[in-house]
């Protein structure tokens, strides 16, 4: 691994607080065109990405902040964590949040608090550019493995240019609501979203990061006597 490549991976955040600075296209497309060249299985090159920025922006952050308000139920059309969490995993899941709220001056039991900074995923996080990401329906689970390496690679493209970048699970929960405003064909389910930016250095929400697990805890070796 060559040490610039080491650095854009140590680099990488999930950015979630952003400047007013608008993101030129050329720039989006260049991510874009990171994103399609990782591995597909056949080639297939699942995923496609819906970009918006500005008017169309602001009406989908609309249309789903208005699902909100009125207790729209949530229908992912996927299931993202297992049911139930392992302990191992939900401790995982609890240290992100905590390092989260705690950066961010939120007491554990002030719900309200929490609540209002998830409910921002909703709005892209106020970044300029947010990008609805689909899957066909009929696609199976390996599709999702190669629609993974796409958003790493576009993730890595944006780190790259000196963009700010996170991937926003959360918006599944409201994907009919983001298809049916898009008007997307029938057979596209949404995944998840993507907020693109200039990061907004001075914000707290941007200056802590999460653990990752040790090498002895993810890999085993073999034959390497």
């Amino acid at each position: 691994m060559s040490r610039a490549f080491e650095n854009l991976l140590d680099s990488r955040r999930s950015t979630r607080a952003f400047t007013p600075d608008p993101v030129p296209r050329g720039a989006i497309e260049r991510m874009c065109r990171a994103a399609r060249r990782a591995p597909s299985g056949a080639n297939l090159q699942p995923g496609r990405f819906h970009v918006l920025t500005g008017s169309a922006l602001r009406k989908l952050v609309a249309a789903l902040q208005d699902a909100q308000k009125k207790n729209t139920p949530h229908a992912s059309e996927y299931t993202y964590f297992p049911t139930p969490l392992p302990a191992e995993l939900k401790a995982r899941q609890r240290a992100a949040g905590y390092a989260l709220y705690t950066a961010l001056g939120i007491e554990r039991r002030d719900i309200e608090a929490r609540r209002a900074q998830f409910s921002r995923n909703y709005a892209f996080f106020d970044a300029p550019v947010g990008i609805v990401v689909t899957i066909r329906r009929d696609m199976g689970k390996g599709c999702f493995m190669d629609l993974g390496m796409s958003l790493m690679s576009f993730l890595l493209s944006a780190e790259d240019q000196g963009f700010g970048a996170t991937g926003i699970g959360a918006l599944a929960n409201y994907g009919p609501v983001a298809h049916n405003h898009l008007h997307l064909p029938d057979d596209e389910m949404v995944v998840c979203g993507i907020a693109v930016g200039v990061a907004d250095e001075t914000a707290p929400e941007n200056q802590f990061r999460t653990a990752r697990a040790t090498l002895e805890e993810f890999t085993s070796f073999r034959g390497f006597d």
